[in-house]
């Protein structure tokens, strides 16, 4: 990108970069026939096979329809981002770094069968999603959406792993294929429940659920073609691949049953109800992918209980996975055509405040044209997608009322009452949008920019997905037995063995009035006459207080909270002090290994094996002991290196003692060398000041010294007394001439048994010279400006 961006300057960048998504849509469609046959394909890269960590690609009906969606969606937006941003004005080359980031990465998500790649890939989409949310990062929005976003994903992410981890405990694998062979062994584990609700907190925080929702709004920021992308096919929907593909473990459990169905429930109607309240083109949009995704979860959830019913009850529950993948197709073709017709409009008026829009029909018809298709389809009208998908989700919520499991005879009843109000406002948010940009009087001339409409360009993408709208309506079943059969095969593996096997037909009239299509002429007559009286009732969302939000929520724990809080305790502790800094690291590891010590039993004191101490001996540790203090307390800088050299030359005389002659030479010549340093740089110091200063005695200080003392003294009797292991002194010496090549055993095991501490040292030494190097240029720089 980098070299299309500077070298190629003429060409926006664009053009090169959309290649690589077309590329990628032909090679997977090369597959669909073997995939829409049931077939599966894997591949398989080694990466750490010592801990079962592999790269393993695993195409399948739902991995292939996502890599479809994110490389076809993918294109789309390209083109579209190509007559969006201004190749002169924009870091093009950074932007499209971070899309193919972003793409790379959802591919990864969707295709991955080992859980511990999956999750690389997972946080990748959450750091190329920071970069592209913060791509104008001048703005102060921009970074806070960036920063919010990643945050609460990124925790999400965390809690997720969790559950992988505990997933490969009680499974002994990393794979979710063999994982989902073991799943009736499974769900009879504690963990098992654990597992499952850590799991789901990494699917809601990425998919939006409520009360994680919060952060997707604010995304709103980054350039439309990636709002656009974010919300059709990548970002917000891993999290919905997430349950999908992890339902054949998990759905055996009724915990997943109601907390997939009952959250999507609820952030279905969250998200209508507030969708309303917004005065943002993308913020309402925003709102309604937290509605449309919750509406799939919810559809997975109860897709869920097929796995708990057999004969009739279990094809009407088989057919809400159905309904879920249907409508995340659906979405993909409404939302990335509004979203993209947002940007249009805020590119060509300046402004996405549908406050100050109006009248653009008669200057934008295309765009107009497109919007109504996808506003119709997301309402759920016909001669659009989304009513044959939002029909099948009525039906689904009516089944769950009559259910008699898991308490939904007593509860379920609220399902499609919920659903059934939730589309209400569906209705009126797509309405809402449409209608209140490009209809009525508007003022025109108040505009930021003179309105016209769109370059033909910028409306390619848009009248794609808008053409997709509308010819998915009319042939479904060509969708089905393609794309949508060989998914739900993989989301209900137990269930079907072939995607022939799926026995549901879609269609727009089934030759009866059903309850959910009287559902439905209510949805659109209280949806138009609610429309109609917008103005007067759209004032009770000023009713609900400000502060009382999991915004402002939000903003308290992490900036008043944690932010304040960590700031205040820090400010404690980081003093500036090296002595403190210090006093905190040993004191704290003194505390934690003499408390294992005890807690373990394993202190033991024993001298069978230990040397006789001889007079001379105890002559040299008082040496020892006197040079020390000395050291210590000596009022004079020669007195106290004098002292200091004496203390190590006696260690040398230990060492000679106990028959080590290589490591009394290596101290010895330290020692000397030390001694010497000390004295040329003790000669370039100021002398001492005349006033004496008494030290108060701190405890503290006394306790870490004491407990430091103690430690090592514990530590040393402990390792002496007592061997758990046996030493491997014994490896050394056989295999220093067979495997290592050489004679001198301790240079062995410096170079080579522990080569890695050695190129540390030296790695420690060259940063030590490195930093006294600056020090020194600092200082002679800083005396040539004084001078």
């Amino acid at each position: 990108m980098p070299f299309f961006f500077k070298k190629i300057s003429s060409i926006h960048t664009g053009w090169f970069v959309l290649v690589v998504p077309v590329f990628l849509v032909i090679y997977y469609a090369t597959f669909v026939p073997a995939i829409s046959k049931g077939d599966t394909i894997i591949e398989q890269l080694e990466w750490i096979p010592s801990l079962g960590i592999s790269f393993v690609s695993y195409l399948d009906g739902l991995s292939l329809l996502f890599s479809l969606l994110i490389s076809g969606i993918g294109a789309l937006v390209v083109l579209y981002s190509i007559y969006y941003l201004d190749r002169t004005r924009e870091k093009l080359h950074n932007f499209y770094i971070y899309l193919l980031m972003f793409m790379c990465a959802m591919l990864g998500v969707v295709q991955s069968d080992n859980m511990m790649t999956l999750y690389l890939f997972w946080e990748l989409t959450s750091i190329s999603s920071f970069l592209l949310i913060g791509y104008w990062n001048n703005r102060d929005k921009s970074r806070f959406g960036a920063l919010k976003s990643t945050m609460i994903t990124v925790a999400g992410g965390m809690m997720m792993l969790g559950g992988f981890v505990l997933l490969s405990i009680m499974g002994d694998t990393f794979s979710i294929r063999e994982l989902i062979a073991q799943a009736p062994e499974l769900v009879t584990n504690d963990l098992f429940v654990v597992a499952l609700v850590l799991i789901l907190l990494g699917a809601f925080t990425k998919s939006a659920q409520f009360p994680f929702y919060i952060w997707l709004p604010d995304a709103m920021e980054a350039p439309t073609p990636v709002s656009a992308y974010l919300h059709s096919a990548t970002m917000v929907k891993a999290g919905i691949y997430l349950v999908a593909r992890f339902t054949p473990i998990f759905a055996q459990s009724e915990v997943w049953v109601w907390l997939v169905s009952a959250t999507g429930l609820l952030t279905l109607f969250w998200g209508s109800f507030f969708a309303l309240k917004q005065r943002d083109l993308k913020g309402i949009l925003a709102f309604s992918t937290v509605s449309q995704l919750g509406l799939i979860m919810s559809l997975l959830g109860v897709g869920a209980i097929a796995y708990h019913v057999e004969g009739a009850e279990s094809s009407i529950f088989k057919y809400a996975a159905f309904a879920a993948i249907f409508h995340l197709i659906n979405h993909a073709t409404f939302k990335g055509s509004l979203f993209m017709i947002a940007g249009i409009v805020d590119h060509e008026t300046g402004t996405r405040d549908i406050r100050k829009l109006g009248g653009l029909m008669s200057i934008m018809p295309v765009s107009f044209t497109v919007a109504i298709i996808g506003s119709f389809s997301m309402a759920g009208l016909p001669p659009f997608n989304g009513f044959l998908s939002k029909e099948m989700f009525l039906t689904a919520m009516i089944s769950i009322a009559q259910f008699d499991l898991f308490n939904f005879s007593t509860w379920g009843i609220l399902f499609p009452i919920i659903a059934w109000i939730a589309s209400v406002f569906t209705f009126i948010y797509s309405f809402y949008f449409v209608f209140k940009t490009f209809t009525g009087k508007g003022n025109i001339e108040e505009l930021p920019h003179k309105p016209h409409e769109a370059p033909v360009g910028m409306l390619i993408s848009p009248v794609i997905l808008a053409g997709l709208v509308v010819v998915l309506f009319f042939i479904p079943n060509i969708l089905a037995d393609t794309f949508i059969k060989p998914a739900v095969m993989a989301i209900q593996p137990f269930l079907y063995s072939s995607p022939e096997q799926i026995n549901i037909h879609v269609a727009a009239w089934h030759g009866e009035i059903t309850t959910e299509l009287y559902m439905t002429f209510g949805i659109i007559a209280l949806g138009l006459v609610l429309y109609l009286t917008l103005a007067k009732w759209q004032k009770m969302y000023n009713l609900f207080p400000s502060k009382l939000t999991l915004n402002n929520l939000y903003d308290f724990v992490i900036y008043e909270l944690f932010d304040k809080w960590v700031a205040r305790l820090s400010g404690q502790y980081m003093t500036g002090s090296i002595r403190r800094y210090l006093s905190y690291m040993l004191g704290s590891i003194a505390i934690i290994v003499i408390a294992t010590l005890f807690i373990q039993d394993a202190f033991r004191v024993s001298f069978e094996d230990a040397s006789p101490i001889r007079p001379h001996q105890i002559i040299v540790i008082l040496v020892l002991v006197v040079g020390t203090i000395t050291t210590v307390f000596a009022k004079s800088r020669i007195t106290s290196i004098v002292a200091l050299g004496l203390v190590g030359y006696t260690v040398s005389l230990f060492f000679v003692m106990f028959n080590a002659p290589d490591l009394a030479l290596t101290q010895l010549v330290i020692e000397t060398i030390s001694v010497a340093l000390f004295l040329l740089a003790f000669y370039h110091l100021p002398q001492y000041r005349k006033e004496e200063e008494r030290t108060r005695f701190r405890f503290s200080r006394a306790f870490v010294s004491i407990a430091v003392g103690v430690m090592v003294t514990l530590v040393a009797l402990s390792a002496h007394s007592q061997k758990f292991i046996g030493s491997i002194s014994e490896y050394y010496k056989e295999t220093v001439y067979s495997l290592a090549g050489g004679g001198n055993i301790v240079n062995v095991i410096l170079v080579d048994y522990r080569g890695f501490d050695t190129l540390f040292e030296v790695a420690v030494l060259a940063i030590a010279g490195i930093g006294i190097f600056a020090m020194i240029k600092l200082r002679l720089s800083t005396k040539g400006d004084k001078l």
